[in-house]
């Protein structure tokens, strides 16, 4: 080893270990350096050790006995429930925290008060202009006005009012505006396409919808059913929209217009119960037309306040500053928003375009943030292909991550340490500089993305698995727990237990098996539909998820499968397309996967979208030029990516059946844009074979 990489090995060693080992070891490395340069080397070593001791945090306790994080309850079901709770034991579930604070009509006002009016609703007018804010009394005069609106437009309280629009100020308006007069909010959202959100206004007769902009209320307008009599528009429209609407029987009125209106009507408001929906929220599928899950106040206030209890020290506050990018469309964002209401926190929203998140954050500053691992993944991405090239920059990232992994082993958390200033600045400078808080859901995060996540931003990190079904939240992971690649121990609303998948040889006998769920979370059915409501709850009340789990030893879940994408080969062997695709991911050049196979067939294939900048950097390195879809016709290429997904493969344990024999590498990415993902970023699967059906043919043709 040289002396520069002596020293670097030294140095990270010496600020790891105590005062007295490095003063007893100091006097023999000085030798070793010799002279002048041996008195600079020390220098620097005692002085980084010093800011390093000087400015140690204290470690802070996990909440709960890492070794055992759920109790079980008797019986032979293996029901495990929450620690953060003391009646789970009994069988029973948070619903609140507060006796008078159980509808989100209440958690909002709570949160004026405990916030004493202060900032609640914030954005940008451009991309160069800092946020500027609305405080709760004007959001809820603003919201009653609005609600007081719609009943002068003739809608009675408990009826269902869309809203189709991206995340912005008037959402929140709207949305407790409804709450103001026990109405229902029924989101919908561009990938469920005009087809579907025709399916949702005649399934829910709804007469007035909320719409963003003209390019919305033409897609709402072109097969428009009769029950739709009223658009409210956030933004303006044009004349040709006006006589399109009005030649089908709907009136346009502006939000402002409503506002006004209610403003003058001035009628009483009619607050909801716990039992009252709030919402319809609807879930895109794969297949079939979208189900209504009905959510009620109490199922939503359970969500948000069990995990509130479970993020302990770190619990959403007053003075918190949210960044909303997510859709307001699905659960996942609607609870962390309404968490941070219901505190007196504020929420800003970003600018619209995704493209632009970087420069929102920077200007919001956020405290808390929701996050979804595409998200992670990508900055995760940038970075490895950051320090490819450079040796130096390698050494100083693998030492920066191994000291800071080191530092949360012990339950220590900043963001104001030597490796933070020197290696990770600039990933918290990207995120704002200023959270303490990430919540990540939706879809799994790969244990060496949350690790460096958590490593590179200092601040408590926490990864949740949940559905819409159940309000959000189902399990959360919780402070003071490193590990990755887990979804944590249930939350207080409900208990989960697993039930086994004789097909795919699961067993909850073995601790593994279908995920079910049950507690105050948990939704009321699907709207109009009860042969599915059957199929999802049982007679016991327990919502059958369709996952795949699996209990760890500590009392942790872990999410491993899932039940419905299987299918057999000819030769009688299961394939579960989904645990091969997140393996493969794994592999430095794979972006995305799409695993397929048929029953005809002896073997599968795979659809493969390349990393970009990993693949430009090799081309680089092997001069090798052309354009992304040059490169994804070179044969060397194919070869390149398709050893790499076999070898990581092997490595997780994949069964030579369960093996790619062949793939297609396509340049575009799967997105919600192209129809190939739901909302929530997961893969449609029959779009996906109906896309690449061709290619999907060509490579069955030639392994015949």
């Amino acid at each position: 080893m040289t002396p520069e990489k002596t020293f670097w090995a030294y140095w990270n060693h010496l600020i790891m270990s105590n005062m007295t080992y490095f003063f007893d070891e100091i006097d023999g490395y000085l030798n070793y350096f010799g002279g002048t340069a041996g008195a600079l080397t020390l220098t620097g070593i005692a002085a980084a050790s010093v800011y390093y001791f000087a400015s140690r945090p204290i470690p802070e306790k996990p909440l709960v006995p890492l070794h055992k994080q759920s109790p079980i309850l008797e019986g032979p079901d293996q029901i495990h429930v929450s620690k953060f709770y003391k009646e789970s034991k009994n069988g029973k579930f948070v619903s609140y925290i507060t006796e008078n604070v159980r509808t989100l009509y209440q958690t909002f006002r709570e949160g004026a008060y405990a916030s004493n009016n202060g900032p609640c609703l914030g954005w940008r007018e451009t991309l160069s202009s800092n946020y500027q804010w609305m405080n709760y009394d004007e959001a809820l005069l603003r919201a009653k006005n609005f609600g007081s609106g719609m009943i002068s437009l003739g809608i009675k309280p408990k009826q269902l009012i869309g809203i189709y629009s991206l995340n912005r100020p008037e959402w929140i308006l709207f949305e407790q505006g409804c709450y103001s007069y026990s109405l229902v909010v029924v989101p919908l959202y561009d990938t469920l396409g005009p087809d579907a959100c025709a399916f949702i206004i005649r399934q829910t007769e709804m007469q007035i919808i909320v719409v963003e902009d003209d390019g919305k209320a033409n897609m709402l307008l072109e097969k428009a059913p009769r029950t739709m009599k009223i658009l409210v528009t956030i933004k303006g429209v044009k004349q040709k929209t006006m006589e399109r609407a009005r030649s089908r029987g709907v009136q346009i009125f502006t939000f402002d217009e409503v506002e006004k209106l209610g403003a003058k009507g001035a009628h009483l408001e009619v607050p909801p119960t716990p039992e009252d929906l709030c919402t319809i929220c609807y879930t895109s599928g794969t297949t079939g037309n979208p189900k209504g899950v009905m959510l009620t106040h109490g199922n939503v206030v359970a969500g948000v306040c069990s995990v509130i209890l479970q993020l302990g020290d770190h619990k959403i506050r007053a003075g918190d500053i949210m960044i909303s990018f997510l859709p307001l469309a699905h659960m996942f964002e609607r609870c962390c928003e309404n968490g941070i209401y219901y505190v007196g926190g504020a929420v800003g929203f970003y600018s619209g375009d995704i493209k632009e998140l970087t420069n929102d954050l920077k200007a919001l500053k956020p405290t808390v943030m929701p996050a979804v691992p595409r998200l992670l993944n990508r900055v995760y991405d940038k970075i490895q292909v950051d320090i490819t090239n450079s040796s130096i920059k390698r050494m100083l990232f693998r030492m920066a991550l191994n000291s800071k992994e080191a530092e949360i082993r012990r339950g220590i958390m900043r963001r104001n340490g030597f490796w933070d200033k020197l290696v990770f600045k600039k990933v918290h400078q990207a995120f704002g500089g200023n959270l303490r808080l990430m919540v990540v859901g939706s879809a799994p995060l790969a244990g060496n993305v949350l690790t460096f996540i958590r490593c590179a931003l200092g601040c408590l990190v926490v990864e949740g698995y949940g559905q819409t079904e159940c309000t959000g939240a189902i399990t959360l992971t919780v402070q003071g727990d490193f590990v990755p690649e887990h979804v944590g121990p249930p939350v207080s609303c409900n208990a989960v237990k697993l039930v086994d998948v004789p097909e795919m040889e699961y067993f909850a006998s073995q601790n593994t098996g279908e995920v079910c769920v049950r507690g105050s979370n948990v939704f009321h059915g699907y709207f109009k539909d009860p042969q599915k409501t059957s199929e999802a709850i049982d007679s016991e009340g327990w919502h059958h998820t369709g996952d795949v789990g699996k209990w760890l030893p500590n009392g942790t879940l872990k999410i491993i499968d899932r039940r419905k994408h299987i299918f057999k080969l000819s030769q009688g062997e299961y394939i579960v397309p989904e645990k091969i695709e997140n393996i493969y991911t794994t592999s430095q050049y794979v972006n995305q996967v799409f695993v397929y196979g048929e029953s005809l067939k002896s073997c599968i294939v795979a659809v493969v979208v390349p990393d970009v900048d990993v693949l430009k950097t090799w081309a680089q390195e092997n001069a090798v030029k052309g354009t992304l879809s040059v490169l994804c016709n070179n044969p060397d290429v194919k070869n390149l990516i398709m050893n790499d997904m076999i070898a990581w493969g092997k490595q997780g344990g994949l069964k030579s059946f369960e093996q790619v024999k062949d793939i297609y590498l396509h340049p575009d990415p799967f997105s919600v844009q192209n129809g190939l993902l739901t909302p929530t970023y997961k893969t449609k699967r029959p779009q996906l074979k109906s896309y690449f059906k061709p290619q999907l043919e060509d490579m069955y043709k030639h392994l015949d």
